[in-house]
């Protein structure tokens, strides 16, 4: 059947091996849309929702900065990772964190492809292979995956699972067949057709999961393809979505029914799984915004009744919610204030129960907004 693919064989690492070769987009027979009305229906209620919120925020870059790091801490961890939000932030104030200092990096590097996609699509640049690359070399240029060709289609067989290809869960195209299915992948996400934007979302993740473009980094790419078309396509006004937990939630589920798509066309069952996630995700997200913007006001206007120091604080306040882990010094250039009125109002939130010192030390002390902090983190293991 046309949606099953292909399988060829191919001689590699002195052995024959069965790659897997996708058929072009979009399914043929055409994706059941009446099946998936419920749920697509749920799913674009759950993302109006998030976005009207996020249209409500004071300033929706200051939660959009701790979400980007949450996410990227939780599609990191999907690869094996133990970095936390927490070690991520020490990291980015050039503390050592508790775990390997290669596990943050790798987070780190996450972050900046999610800044350069996002900044990409925000001068204009539509979703296209050559973009891709560029976030691939950001993604992997530092980390452990350095060596790794970044940015660069791979030009050799790879393999999910199992110690080689002969033994792997999952063999991907052979590396000549990368260039022409990326090159439909492109053409489907632009094409002026009737599909769902969520729906196209969903079919264009499993296409570039099954095509493994890149010799490493591939998850975490195709995770983040997700979020940046539907912000291409305005479907949020915020690249706000991102389905990394769900995902870690339901990881056999998730595997499971990318293989079914490979093994017997069951594009259904995988958007309807898609589309939960969705939904979970979403609503998640905007249950985050929402108790943040009530934590933010609360402090605000707890802040606003110390008279002449209010100024100040509320300053320090707002620089908070943006890097809920910082030192005087990093908010001191952050804000433009000096170095004295920003201990002085750190620790007047910290006597409020606002901030909290956690480091113990007398010099080169780090202050946490802890109830925004265990806000971020509630949800990640």
């Amino acid at each position: 059947m046309p949606r099953q693919g292909r399988w060829v064989v191919k001689r590699t690492f002195d052995e024959d091996v069965r790659a897997f070769v996708p058929p072009m987009l979009p399914p043929d027979p055409p994706v059941d849309l009446a099946r998936l009305a419920r749920p697509l229906e749920a799913a674009t209620a759950a993302l109006g929702r998030l976005d009207g919120l996020i249209r409500i925020l004071p300033d929706p870059h200051l939660f959009l900065y701790g979400y980007v790091r949450k996410e990227a801490v939780l599609s990191s961890q999907i690869e094996g990772t133990q970095s936390s939000l927490s070690d991520l932030l020490f990291h980015e104030l050039d503390i050592a964190p508790g775990v390997p200092v290669d596990d943050v990096r790798e987070v780190s590097r996450y972050v900046a492809a999610m800044d350069t996609g996002i900044r990409l699509l925000n001068q204009g640049l539509p979703l296209s292979s050559r973009m891709l690359r560029n976030i691939h070399k950001v993604l992997m240029t530092g980390s452990r995956g350095a060596e790794r060709t970044p940015g660069e289609f791979r030009r050799s067989q790879n393999w999910i699972g199992g110690t080689r290809p002969g033994n792997a869960r999952f063999v991907p195209p052979p590396p000549e067949e990368v260039a022409p299915l990326l090159a439909d992948l492109e053409r489907f996400l632009h094409a002026d057709d009737r599909l769902p934007k969520l729906v196209k979302a969903g079919i264009a993740h499993v296409q570039f999961e099954t095509i493994h473009p890149f010799l490493d980094g591939n998850g975490r790419l195709g995770r983040l393809l997700i979020t940046f078309y539907l912000y291409h396509e305005r479907i949020l006004s915020e690249p706000l979505l991102y389905i990394s937990l769900f995902l870690k939630t339901h990881r056999d589920r998730y595997y499971e029914l990318l293989q079914e798509v490979r093994i017997s066309g069951d594009w259904e069952g995988w958007l309807e799984f898609f589309l939960e996630a969705v939904e979970t995700t979403a609503d998640g997200a905007a249950h985050t915004a929402s108790a943040a913007l009530r934590l933010f006001e609360s402090d605000r206007k707890v802040l606003q009744s110390l008279g002449r120091h209010a100024g100040t604080a509320l300053r320090v306040h707002a620089w908070l919610q943006a890097h809920p882990l910082t030192t005087i010094k990093a908010c001191a250039a952050g804000t433009g204030l000096t170095l004295p009125p920003v201990g002085q109002a750190l620790e007047t939130m910290t006597k409020r129960g606002i901030a909290r010192e956690v480091t113990g030390r007398k010099r080169d002390r780090v202050f946490a907004y802890r109830a925004y902090l265990d806000l971020l983190s509630s949800d990640q293991t």
